[in-house]
């Protein structure tokens, strides 16, 4: 079999895992939106079969031996070509499954489906006990999964590496020590000024009203409905059950003050999953290259267009022509300092610019703790509590308001969170460089387009895939390597003007 038939046996067994991949996002996407409360354990057996045969596929000997032969004549898999980028990311990949045995493989699968379940019942119920059991299984699965990638600096590398490769443990906490006490003064300084108005944000706004305004931001921004829809759930997120088919969902509260910017969050995310290249399909290469680089574009359009003055500009008068009632007597202005208001608060989906790192921070400082044996999952409510007294003096009420709150812990997302705030690292460096080379993009979002706003993001980041690694690509559109001092200019920018520091 000569090179290019091999790499079309390749691409015909990655089309094939990436198939059935979407059939398991088809699942959860039901698990979460649609299916009834009784049918947990049968979609735990669902999702465990599914995922058996995945990983079959996956570390299937002949896999193993396709990827070697290829490598072996391809030689430098680090050279700068689109067949030695797909077979390295083939052999890290089926090496990265191999290394795990099936059993367990399979028992993460089943606890993850399990979990999400009782921790929705947890929250409901407002009971940590309920989902406790479950909690720590799931962090026991994932100690021990990692034990077979030692030798690892810290165990935690292993996990983030799952959402960002190549970050290492040492470098976020590195990044986190800077951005702390410079974010924590910015608010300490905020937080003695005079407070807008942010009153009318929290009446009682019809739930459909809200929906519709969501979804005209999300067209506007360049959302294709026709292969995507907007569905509901108790925790926002977006999936990707085939090229045509990006959906995401939302959850709606009397007030206003989040479905807009979740709308916008979920859009960005969707928009980078409908924008990758449509001529790598059934190839790694077409796979987002990081979740910090995915949370880029989900923060920068909830942020630096949606929370920017220009936006209101343009979209004021299509939410007073929804909600006259709540929004007549309510000017643009008065919209953008109301949802730029910055307190210290309970949920971090929720949270401002200003304090929503503080949060992220929690979690992974929690998330550590747990793997390293320094905190017992029984007591991780207080741990919880102590830490939000800390750092956002508050102390949630209630579980559900505390360390219920995410779904990402029921799913095995552990390692996720750092990559929310490398996300609005990202996402102020590519901003940034944007405005560079194009400086009028304010006044284009002042008139509702946004056009050159999604064709910059398309061609510096959606496109490329996972082509090359997150730091590469963020150099190659900006000049740098991550840089925090971006975001926090950004910040200290945006805030000392409007609260007049």
């Amino acid at each position: 079999m000569g090179l290019e038939d091999k790499l079309s046996e390749l691409k015909a067994r990655v089309t094939e895992l990436s198939t059935l991949g979407e059939v398991m996002a088809l699942l959860n996407w039901d698990q979460a939106c649609y299916m009834p409360p009784g049918a947990s354990e049968d979609r735990a057996r669902q999702m465990a079969a599914l995922g058996a045969l995945i990983h079959d596929k996956a570390t299937a000997p002949e896999m193993g031996q396709l990827v070697e032969d290829l490598a072996a004549e391809l030689g430098d898999l680090n050279a700068d070509t689109l067949e030695a980028r797909e077979v390295y990311l083939a052999k890290e990949r089926f090496e990265k499954t191999a290394k795990v045995p099936r059993e367990l493989a399979l028992e993460i699968i089943a606890a993850e489906a399990r979990g999400h379940d009782t921790w929705v019942k947890a929250k409901r119920e407002n009971d940590f006990a309920v989902f406790a059991p479950d909690l720590k299984r799931i962090f026991d699965l994932a100690k021990a999964r990692a034990e077979y990638f030692k030798p690892y600096d810290h165990v935690y590398d292993v996990l983030l590496d799952d959402y960002e490769r190549g970050m290492k443990t040492a470098e976020v906490q590195a990044v986190f020590n800077w951005l702390k006490p410079r974010q924590t003064e910015l608010v300490r300084r905020i937080l003695q000024a005079p407070q807008p108005d942010d009153s009318f944000l929290e009446r009682d706004y019809d739930l459909e009203g809200q929906r519709k305004v969501g979804e005209y931001a999300v067209r506007k921004m360049g959302y294709d409905l026709n292969e995507g829809r907007i569905d509901r759930s108790d925790h926002p997120f977006t999936t990707s059950i085939g090229r045509g088919d990006v959906r995401f969902t939302m959850r709606y509260l009397p007030s206003v003050r989040s479905s807009l910017m979740a709308h916008m969050h979920e859009g960005g995310h969707a928009l980078h999953s409908q924008g990758l290249n449509p001529e790598w399909r059934g190839m790694y290469l077409r796979r987002g290259p990081s979740s910090g680089i995915a949370e880029s574009q989900s923060r920068l359009w909830e942020n630096l267009v949606g929370r920017s003055r220009e936006f209101w500009a343009f979209f004021m008068p299509v939410m007073q022509a929804t909600f006259p009632e709540h929004l007549a007597s309510v000017s643009a202005e008065q919209m953008y300092r109301g949802l730029n208001r910055v307190e210290n608060s309970l949920i971090r989906i929720e949270a401002d610019e200003a304090t929503y790192n503080l949060h992220v921070m929690l979690r992974m400082e929690l998330e550590i703790a747990l793997l390293e044996g320094n905190l017992e999952t029984r007591d991780l409510p207080e741990a919880w509590n102590e830490k939000m007294r800390a750092n956002l003096g508050l102390t949630p009420p209630t579980d559900s308001l505390g360390v219920l709150q995410d779904m990402h812990w029921s799913s095995g997302l552990i390692g996720y969170f750092p990559t929310y705030s490398l996300g609005n690292l990202y996402a102020s460096q590519f901003w940034n460089q944007l405005l560079k080379e194009q400086p009028g993009i304010p006044d284009q979002v002042a008139r509702g387009e946004f056009g050159n706003v999604l064709e910059w993001m398309r061609e510096k980041v959606h496109r490329v895939g996972t082509r090359y690694d997150p730091q590469v690509i963020l150099e190659r559109a900006t000049g740098e390597r991550l840089n925090p001092k971006y975001y926090m200019d950004y910040l200290t920018e945006k805030y000392t003007e409007i609260y007049g520091l």
